[in-house]
């Protein structure tokens, strides 16, 4: 984007953080503190991690299934383990990998990854092990932390490993007869150990997410650090958050979506609760008991959280003013079941690992278009292009390209680039904007077949089956057929009640036939017990195919 824009941008992004009291007055000794943090460690994570301990240090940062940690405990916690590592011979450029469940060992990582100048890549803990040793080799990973539960997949190597304490797990995965250090100790050790001279101004590191590997080994994707506060100003451009509050935050943080309710948090110096394991119903207890302000989810926990019996929610929600969903797309009758039982709460965010964020839709646009991916945020351009790389006019659809500051750096290996025209990456989606500008998704570029010489995208019959009583979850996708070329073939999974024991072969297609085009009619239905899909709540294709 010209530089004028960016500018511009940036006075505006003023508003929406000065708004959610991010920016307020501060002491003298305060704001000096404050602004050497930001001139150490900038919008980092890890900066951002020291900031909240200079401004709110004895407010609780994390509560994770060890307990409660303040935002001081935590910054100087992970002071300790810059040090210790520092102390064992990791440098500026070196490559810390995190391979753990969702608890305030990424928050350590972050800080301490900040204070050396280190990457840090984030595993997928859905990784087998031939693929965690396949990523850990073409990583590079000088340190590994990670949580007892996956030592026994990683390979015989010289890799140096530190295991998180888990409070179910006190053995510690057997680092000790491994020879392996715990995260714990090397904290002690910093502490009290030597006193070393971490870099004073460190190398801004690259943060590499992998990609959800549903179509095969994930790859890295290599994403920059936030250099201003227009990343926050864009997500609160849309989001009603303040500071100071509470963000429970079920989405694996390992993901970029989960991330990025980190990521939020810190900025709003909010409480963050995390736990290990998503359970819908303590989910729902947690939001009440801590008297959370916002729920970050992907789709398939916001759906088993709408399927709950009633008296397994019925506890007080009224402090939740915020549910954003993102990571795929949410069925239309989970948006209407969330209303239901939430009320005016639900923000679909539309992005990808590659361009972070490029939509978000509000409750009152979901109330009326519940399949609408909403608009771009503040200081976000979301063209729609043709195959030649021109716009296309409202209600035709095209691929979507995304703008903004915090576009992706390219994967860590090398196939499947990003095609980017005029500064905008492409999504992979096809999509289109309605006459009011609002953005809808129509499919994956890859997903749309052909099918008796007709454009047909799944997605829009597993929206409609999503509302058709007796379907718990379903999912559409193109085979190959002799005849047609490609035909839609349909993957339900039936609710455990009369509507569901109803459900037919012959019901699915009907409903279909009446209210779609005839080559929308999924020629195959297949009844499962459950979607295969991946850590991330992705449906994972070719387990389907």
């Amino acid at each position: 984007m010209p530089r004028i824009s960016q500018a511009t941008d940036l006075v505006k992004g003023l508003v929406p953080i000065t708004r959610a009291g991010i920016v307020g007055p501060l002491g003298p000794r305060t704001l000096t503190d404050v602004a050497t943090a930001w001139f150490q460690w900038d919008f980092t994570a890890g900066g951002l991690l020291a900031v909240a301990a200079r401004r709110d240090g004895d407010r609780i940062a994390v509560i994770d299934d060890a307990g409660a940690v303040t935002f001081r405990e935590l910054d100087s916690d992970a002071e300790a383990l810059a040090i210790a590592l520092y102390d064992r011979g990791l440098r500026e450029r070196g490559r810390i990998g995190v391979l753990a469940r969702n608890h305030r060992g990424f928050l350590l990582a972050m800080g301490a990854s900040a204070r050396l100048g280190t990457d840090l890549v984030l595993f997928n803990t859905g990784a087998s092990a031939s693929q965690l040793a396949e990523i850990l080799t073409e990583q590079r990973i000088d340190w590994l932390l990670v949580d007892p539960e996956f030592t026994p997949l990683l390979p015989e190597s010289d890799l140096r490993v530190a295991v998180f304490e888990d409070p179910d797990d006190p053995t510690g995965g057997g680092a000790d007869s491994a020879g392996w250090a715990r995260v714990d100790g090397l904290v002690e050790d910093g502490h009290g150990g030597r006193s070393l001279v971490l870099p004073r101004r460190p190398r801004r590191g690259r943060l590499v997410v992998l990609t959800s590997g549903t179509t095969g080994t994930p790859k890295g994707a290599s994403r920059p650090e936030p250099r201003s506060w227009m990343p926050a100003s864009a997500v609160l451009s849309r989001l009603p958050l303040r500071s100071r509050g509470t963000t429970v935050v079920a989405s694996p943080v390992f993901h970029t979506w989960g991330l990025a309710g980190v990521q939020i948090a810190l900025v709003l110096r909010s409480t963050l609760v995390l736990t290990r394991r998503f359970d819908p119903a303590g989910t729902v207890e947690s939001v009440a008991r801590h008297r959370a302000d916002a729920l970050w989810v992907v789709p398939t926990m916001l759906q088993r959280i709408t399927d709950l019996p009633k008296d397994e929610r019925d506890v007080d929600l009224s402090s939740l003013r915020v549910i954003a969903a993102s990571g795929s797309a949410i069925p239309t009758g989970v948006v209407h079941k969330t209303f239901d039982v939430f009320g005016d709460v639900l923000y679909n965010f539309y992005g990808s690992t590659e361009v972070s964020w490029a939509s978000i839709a509000q409750p009152d646009e979901l109330r009326v278009h519940p399949t609408t991916a909403g608009r771009p945020p503040l200081g976000t351009v979301v063209k729609i292009l043709d195959d030649h790389g021109t716009p296309v006019p409202a209600g035709t659809v095209g691929r979507v390209f995304v703008g903004n500051g915090m576009l992706f750096e390219g994967y860590t290996r090398t196939g499947g680039e990003k095609e980017v025209v005029g500064g905008l990456m492409s999504t992979g989606d096809v999509g289109h904007f309605d006459h009011d500008g609002l953005l809808f998704l129509d499919g994956r570029s890859d997903d749309m077949i052909v099918s008796g010489g007709e454009n047909v995208y799944p997605r829009e019959v597993e929206n409609l089956l999503s509302e058709l009583p007796g379907v718990l979850e379903v999912a559409v996708l193109g085979v190959d057929d002799p005849e047609f070329t490609s035909r839609l073939a349909a993957w339900v999974v039936r609710t455990d009640d009369a509507d569901g024991a109803a459900l037919t072969v012959d019901g699915v297609r009907d409903h279909v036939r009446a209210n779609l085009a005839r080559f929308c009619v999924p020629r195959d239905v297949t009844f499962l017990d459950e979607l295969p899909r991946n850590a991330t709540g992705k449906v994972v294709p070719r387990l389907l195919r």
